[in-house]
């Protein structure tokens, strides 16, 4: 079976039927009616404009969210949009959460459907200074003018395969390719295929661009200039380990099409058996730690935990403790937060030395003998050799788990999580963290396979 056998099936599974097409046309006037009626009562100069998705007609069946922008004069406060668009947004929407972008907004349901509802300026030209949600609807239209119909079936096939490799959406949980980039990628390269057969080439620093304007750089990975916005890079979100897991994708798709790289089957979770003889054959040490998981959104959530397993990271090695790599794992259901270390399974030596300064600069000579002549850590005096001043200090830590346990409320883990490690957290071994509800993160990990292989 042969590529185009295969993205005819997925284009067959996630392009909306008419009847879909037509209730959600209907539930979109419903919405906008509501929206109308909400403005005119609270005596408002506000128009509104449906955006992203839905409105470029690039959306996937049954994963879609209905966005619609209030656009504001810009002679209203940023408080002013966000108050009155919170509160039309609970007055048609259910369960609805308050979520913050450029400026606050609000989510929730309407019927079935994810609705968000968006304050922004009434921009009468790009430009104007603008935020990032005041460009949307400029987007919106660069998209709709540009994006042909043979093209969004292409537009749609491209979403989907980034889904599957999990590269799909900018937000900060995935760091992957938001919606408008795949339209305007899809734009450039025509179609799919094309697209693929240049991306398996692709180096990080790939400078893209649908104008001949001489454009600024950026230090990541991809970089497209924004057709509306030339000083923006629209893959701005995009993380070295999405770029490069984007780039393989495209290669082995090419080379062997499968369904698997749209609809990847899921993860079986090996037994704790199983996962531990995996875990015994390595030359290393598995340890954790857990933290509650702070009441907050995931876009400040999974950028904290990123910070945190760096900053975890750099303070373990700068006390001489070898660490091969840290991941963590969300558990939703318990609100806690892993964080699963491998390590160098060693007790350091109770002491080290320090390398001082050569005996010829004599003015650094004699402050580092100042400096270690009394100390109390130091078990043998300065001492030359070789024209160079050594100290032998005693460590302060020599097990990984002392050390972390002792020092994890002074590390910079992010506002959110510095506060929940100031009051609590548990310092993780092996029978810790070799747990059911870490079985799947466990299989992931140590399978290694990518998405499209299980």
């Amino acid at each position: 079976m042969n590529e185009n056998i295969y993205e005819k099936k997925v284009l067959e599974k996630i392009t909306p039927t008419k009847d879909y097409r037509i209730k959600l046309e209907t539930i979109i006037k419903d919405i906008n009616k509501k929206l109308e009626k909400q403005i005119k009562k609270r005596k408002l100069p506000v128009t509104i404009e449906l955006v992203g998705s839905t409105a470029k007609d690039t959306y996937l069946k049954d994963d879609l969210d209905i966005d619609f922008f209030l656009k504001f004069p810009t002679r209203y406060s940023k408080d002013e949009i966000a108050k009155n668009t919170l509160i039309i947004g609970k007055s048609i929407l259910s369960k609805t959460e308050e979520s913050y972008a450029e400026h606050p907004y609000i989510r929730g349901y309407y019927q079935k459907y994810l609705v968000e509802v968006v304050p922004c300026y009434k921009i009468e030209s790009t430009s104007q200074k603008m935020s990032a949600v005041d460009r949307t609807p400029y987007h919106t239209r660069y998209v709709i003018d540009k994006l042909n119909e043979s093209q969004r079936p292409e537009v749609r096939l491209f979403k989907q395969f980034l889904k599957g490799i999990d590269c799909y959406g900018a937000e900060s949980e995935i760091e992957g390719f938001s919606g408008y980039l795949c339209e305007i990628l899809i734009i450039k390269y025509q179609n799919f295929k094309k697209l693929l057969s240049d991306a398996k080439n692709w180096k990080e620093g790939k400078k893209l661009s649908l104008t001949d304007e001489d454009t600024p750089d950026f230090n990541t990975p991809l970089i497209f200039i924004d057709p509306v916005d030339v000083n923006r890079n629209v893959a701005s979100a995009l993380s070295s380990d999405k770029f490069n897991l984007f780039v393989r994708a495209a290669d082995e798709y090419l080379k062997n099409p499968k369904i698997t790289f749209f609809f990847p089957n899921k993860i079986k979770p090996w037994t704790l058996e199983k996962i531990s003889e995996k875990i015994d054959r390595q030359d290393c040490k598995y340890m954790g730690i857990k933290i509650n998981k702070p009441d907050i959104i995931d876009e400040n959530l999974y950028p904290q935990a990123r910070k945190a397993s760096k900053s975890i990271w750099e303070s373990c090695e700068r006390a001489d403790f070898t660490i091969y790599d840290i991941r963590f794992y969300i558990d939703e259901e318990k609100k806690d937060i892993y964080f699963i270390i491998k390590t160098k399974d060693e007790i350091l030596p109770k002491t080290f030395t320090h390398t001082g300064p050569p005996k010829k600069l004599k003015s650094h000579m004699n402050e580092f003998l100042k400096k270690w002549e009394n100390d109390p850590r130091v078990i043998k005096k300065p001492y030359e050799k070789n024209e160079r001043y050594f100290v032998e200090i005693k460590r302060e830590y020599t097990d990984i788990s002392d050390f972390l346990d002792d020092q994890m409320k002074n590390l910079s883990l992010g506002k959110h999580l510095d506060r929940i490690v100031s009051k609590e957290y548990k310092i993780l071994e092996k029978s810790d963290i070799l747990i059911d509800r870490l079985s799947s993160f466990w299989t992931e990990y140590l399978d290694a396979k990518m998405s499209w292989e299980r």
